[in-house]
């Protein structure tokens, strides 16, 4: 891809002396253009396909989600969405607003801004108070964790942004908000937010939440440069996973590793990828110790942990109930500065933590082999509940629309 840049002058108009610009170049040319049709064509061919959900080759299990109460009110989430809604012009609301069971939901990805086109308006595209706003939703939809974390990696954008010098791709506010549905207290309806590294969706149904998929992501992890030099995200989870690992004894570590190198990018349930079939790898839940399902619970936690803390609570209760059929999985190796892949994998959550190759600072590092500087991670909600879409089925057969 070509790099923007302007040319700015001075031109005088009506007797005032005024700059101008003009491109002196594309931002694009034909291979650019030819990758962003690749990437459109197969998200057309994805969302082809009628919504599964995740599972294995066994199948979709229906009976793993029910429309109930949680005890844990939604109400500052329903009160941030309208907020940020009443705060968009009506323009934005066209781009912006879809309806609870619109096939929008699953028009998310984490390509770069040059290649795939979102929908939805970006905090690059608001005023003030509408990124006000839409900041105040993400604030009462997460935790205090969750709200950081989404911060730096949007900073990671940036420091894309200086390397590269690429304006159409990367960015801070380059990321994207759409509702689905309307906020209602007894209602189905949600929030997508849609960006390079990091993409949420957030379902609401009375006191119920899903949130998932989500997409985690930086590129370079740690910033050495730039206006946001020292910025480090998914450094925790890099960590505990392996600490996990190497914690294992020789039988469960044996069990755990399915391969001991890593030469590609290993995770298989990222964008276009609703209906993947992935089958129970690594060693299982039941054949931990006690003090090893500890450690394995606190690493979910420590992704789960990223939404609203009561509502975290509502969904470890649910992995923990499935902990015996979890399974942990690794590829890699394991040494301090080892690079490897890992998942977590039972009836009711997915996880997958991935070191890939380099892709925007595939200048400063080889292009062949995967980095701790770039990392992606994944969850799911599997066996069809990716989206709420299980707890909107029930909604829908019970309250037909």
């Amino acid at each position: 891809m070509t790099r923007h840049t302007q040319r700015i002058g001075m031109a005088v108009l009506g007797g005032t002396l005024v700059a101008t610009w003009t491109l002196s170049q594309s931002m694009y040319d034909d291979g650019s253009l030819a990758t962003k049709r690749r990437f459109a064509n197969n998200e057309i061919v994805a969302l082809a396909e009628p919504y599964r959900g995740v599972a294995t080759s066994a199948g979709v299990d229906p009976r793993l989600f029910s429309i109930r109460s949680t005890g844990v009110s939604t109400e500052p989430v329903r009160r941030g969405a309208a907020s940020f809604l009443a705060a968009l012009t009506p323009e934005q609301q066209t781009r912006t607003v879809f309806a609870v069971d619109a096939p929008e939901w699953r028009r998310w990805s984490n390509v770069d801004n040059g290649i795939y086109v979102r929908q939805g308006v970006s905090l690059e595209q608001m005023n003030s108070e509408q990124r006000g706003a839409a900041w105040d939703l993400l604030r009462v939809s997460l935790s205090p964790k969750g709200l950081d974390l989404s911060r730096n990696i949007m900073k990671t954008d940036q420091t894309l942004l200086e390397l590269n010098d690429d304006l159409l791709s990367y960015g801070e506010d380059k990321y994207f908000f759409t509702l689905m549905g309307l906020p209602s207290p007894d209602e189905p309806w949600g929030w997508q937010l849609d960006g390079h590294h990091l993409v949420i969706n957030y379902f609401v149904l009375g006191d119920q939440v899903v949130m998932s998929p989500v997409f985690l992501g930086g590129e370079p992890v740690v910033a050495e440069s730039g206006k946001y030099a020292g910025n480090a995200v998914l450094q925790e989870h890099q960590n505990q996973g392996l600490a996990l690992l190497r914690a294992l004894g020789e039988e469960q570590r044996t069990a755990a590793v399915v391969h001991p190198n890593k030469t590609v990018n290993n995770i298989v349930a990222e964008a276009n990828q609703d209906n993947a079939t992935v089958d129970f790898e690594g060693v299982r839940g039941s054949e931990l110790s006690a003090a090893h399902k500890q450690q394995l619970l606190h690493l979910i936690g420590s992704f789960v942990g990223n939404m609203r803390e009561a509502h975290a609570r509502v969904r470890m209760d649910e992995v923990e109930r499935y902990l015996d059929e979890t399974y942990f999985a690794w590829i890699g190796g394991t040494g301090e500065d080892a690079v490897f892949y890992y998942r977590i994998h039972s009836p009711v959550i997915l996880i997958e933590f991935d070191h890939q190759r380099p892709v925007g600072t595939r200048h400063l590092r080889p292009a062949d082999e995967p980095t701790r500087q770039h990392i992606h991670v994944v969850m799911r909600t599997p066996n069809g509940n990716d989206y709420g879409k299980d707890l909107l089925r029930q909604h829908l057969e019970a309250h037909p629309h």
